[in-house]
């Protein structure tokens, strides 16, 4: 691939490092290149022998040098229930698997990102725990629509709200009503709205009609309770809501490939609607759980098979446009294995070291491209959160987020290789396609061979402060 000639080496500033490899992953696509770095920014990018004969390198050799992973879907719950996952465990995690950018969803943690002050107390908490940068989403909930200003200026990326109750009682649903009166500020504001998008009525009317009697142990028992309609009436009112109001939309996590039509025509006709899935959608299918094996659960659940499939295509099609983790931990004893009641275990899927082998794991087995994952992983999640002038692609004013990694080596994930605080993933045992070698945050490396730095690297992001 011959790189584009605007990245020709910069010789007002020369480079004081160099990453090159066979395989680099640039926006125009795939090939042999030297990338230039300078305090931390990629300067230039140049053919793969063009570069000072004196500038210290690292070769990546065959190894896949491709950017830094962005998820903009995680819980990390620190303050206040650092004992389900805290920064440091979670970034580490993060590092390990090649994510260099982090978004913070505002739940889970006490207090919520509701409120300023409560952000402020999100930002101290991350005072020396960072190995990756981390950025924060504010919170939108019934009557809290004059904080959604201040939190904007003080630097979140955008509000996410709940259409069903969200498991904690510090962050309550909120309704119709609810979006319209916020609606005004966003748009001014120009913010994106993240949405958990399952109506209560749907999943209220079901449990009416399931049996008192279905097994608690039974996979069947929690996909019945949750069923596909919850997702395709709320996507529904949400495209609605986005045309009458012409606020920015993202549908957080899609479940059910059902509203893939809806979704496909309301981008269609220009409606501001954005969407994502998770890697546990694009991976497991209800078919293969057991019964009891509560690690599955999480809300949407995992659907069937032929599910699955639909939303694959959906990624190929644009309609879906990225892939997160939503990585959601929380102690053992409330996933509930033991007894493996799925009606009362925690709904929530732990993954967030493990998101490139696993994407990759299946796309490749569908023909998809390595400049593919980094489409969904790396530059369309940047995207949404206005982060793609810095993050999401290795170009020129770029910071220099990389991951080297091997897509052809194969392994068994265990408990012992995983660094977020608590173990319980439905990954373990499965055998993934992708090692991560290297992971470069701002040029330095954050985790190599095994290896973490000698301290944290990573910083706050906060919007307008980039």
């Amino acid at each position: 691939m011959p790189i584009s000639p605007n990245s020709a080496p910069n010789p007002t500033r020369n480079p004081d490092s160099i990453v090159r490899g066979r395989k680099v992953i640039l926006p125009e696509g795939e090939g042999a290149a030297a990338i230039h770095l300078h305090q931390g920014t990629i300067v230039s990018i140049s053919e793969f022998d063009d570069f000072p004969s004196d500038c210290p390198i690292f070769d990546a050799d065959e190894s896949v040098v491709m950017p830094g992973l962005v998820d903009t879907h995680v819980h990390i719950n620190e303050p206040g229930r650092t004992e389900w996952e805290g920064f440091c465990t979670a970034t580490k995690a993060a590092a390990a698997g090649g994510v260099t950018t982090l978004v913070e969803m505002p739940l889970n943690s006490v207090p919520a990102v509701t409120t300023l002050s409560a952000y402020r107390e999100k930002l101290a908490a991350t005072a020396g725990k960072l190995w990756v940068d981390a950025g924060f989403w504010g919170g939108l909930i019934p009557g809290n629509a004059a904080e959604l200003r201040p939190l904007w200026e003080a630097g979140v990326f955008g509000f996410k709200c709940f259409l069903v109750p969200s498991g904690v009682p510090e962050f309550p649903h909120v309704i119709e009503e609810n979006l319209r009166a916020s609606f005004a500020e966003l748009k001014a504001i120009d913010a994106p709205l993240l949405v958990h998008a399952e109506l209560p009525e749907p999943i209220e009317e079901v449990c009416k009609r399931l049996s008192v009697n279905l097994p608690e142990r039974s996979y069947s028992t929690w996909l019945a309770s949750r069923p596909r309609e919850a997702e395709n009436a709320a996507i529904a009112l949400l495209i609605r809501l986005a045309d009458e109001f012409k606020v920015h939309i993202h549908v957080v996590h899609l479940s059910s490939s059902d509203a893939v039509s809806q979704l496909r025509r309301a981008k269609s006709d220009g409606i501001n609607v954005t969407v994502e899935t998770c890697s546990h959608y694009l991976t497991f299918s209800a078919e293969d759980i057991l019964d009891g094996a509560t690690e599955f659960k999480c809300a949407p659940p995992i659907r069937e098979s032929d599910n699955r499939e639909k939303l694959w295509d959906a990624l190929r099609d644009n309609v879906v446009d990225f892939i997160v983790t939503d990585h959601s931990p929380c102690p053992p004893e409330m996933k509930m294995r033991k007894e493996g009641d799925f009606l009362r275990a925690w709904g929530g899927i732990s993954s967030l070291q493990l998101s490139l082998p696993a994407v990759w794991t299946e796309a490749s087995s569908r023909g998809y491209s390595l400049s593919d994952i980094a489409e969904w992983l790396c530059r369309k999640p940047a995207q949404l959160a206005g982060l793609d002038r810095q993050k999401g692609a290795i170009a020129a004013g770029n910071d220099a987020d990389m991951v080297v990694w091997n897509p052809d080596s194969k392994f068994h994930v265990t408990a012992e290789n995983l660094y977020h605080r608590h173990k319980i993933t439905p990954y373990c045992g499965r055998e993934l396609r992708g090692i991560v070698r290297t992971t470069f945050l701002r040029g330095q490396k954050v985790f190599d061979g095994g290896e973490f730095s000698p301290s944290p690297l990573g910083r706050v992001l906060r919007r307008g402060c980039l």
